[in-house]
């Protein structure tokens, strides 16, 4: 069997890792399992990340890519503004109801390692500042008062948490009711 190339071996390693850490947390998967799940040598997977911490790293960063372009995806296919700020709330509940869902990826991993991993805890912060920042770019561009968009963004956290925790899709609903609230008392 002739060994993989760099890219072949690098995306099956951060498949297999995004598999075990989203399913299991970060901390309770090791190396072994990665390479295990990935199929790929404890030498080449030592190779390509050399700690732990570096593979976390690029799961992270790949699944933040991810997570936001399927979210700007949903959201572009709705023509008026102010409803693609609730369309926010939809896609979360689309993605509430995947089979295995586990809440937020960057809250498990902070909640995990955040004290201790300034890696973890920074790109946490980056993702949750872009997805504010993707809120308030949609409030603005719905004509909504700005103050808005913090409001918008802390629902869809909480919601997160909250779908994460009990395990059910309800929470996005719930909240997609509060942010409709407040979307047509602001536009008032």
């Amino acid at each position: 069997m002739a060994p993989l190339d760099p890219d072949t071996a690098r995306t099956r390693l951060l498949d297999a890792a995004e598999d075990l850490f989203y399913a299991r947390g970060i901390q309770a998967v090791g190396m072994d399992d990665i390479r295990g799940g990935s199929g790929v040598s404890l030498k080449r997977l030592y190779s390509l990340y050399p700690a732990k911490e570096q593979l976390v790293e690029a799961y992270l960063q790949r699944r933040d890519v991810r997570w936001r372009g399927r979210l700007a995806a949903f959201v572009e296919q709705v023509d008026d503004p102010r409803e693609r700020v609730l369309a926010v709330f939809d896609w979360l509940e689309t993605w509430f109801r995947e089979p295995g869902f586990r809440g937020c990826a960057w809250i498990n991993g902070h909640g995990e390692l955040g004290a201790t991993s300034d890696v973890v805890a920074g790109l946490a912060r980056e993702h949750k500042r872009a997805f504010a920042d993707y809120v308030a770019g949609l409030v603005r561009e719905a004509g909504l008062p700005e103050a808005l968009a913090p409001q918008v963004f802390l629902l869809a956290e909480g919601a997160m948490v909250a779908a994460g925790i009990l395990g059910t899709a309800a929470p996005a609903a719930q909240a997609r009711a509060a942010a409709e609230a407040l979307v047509s008392a602001s536009a008032a």
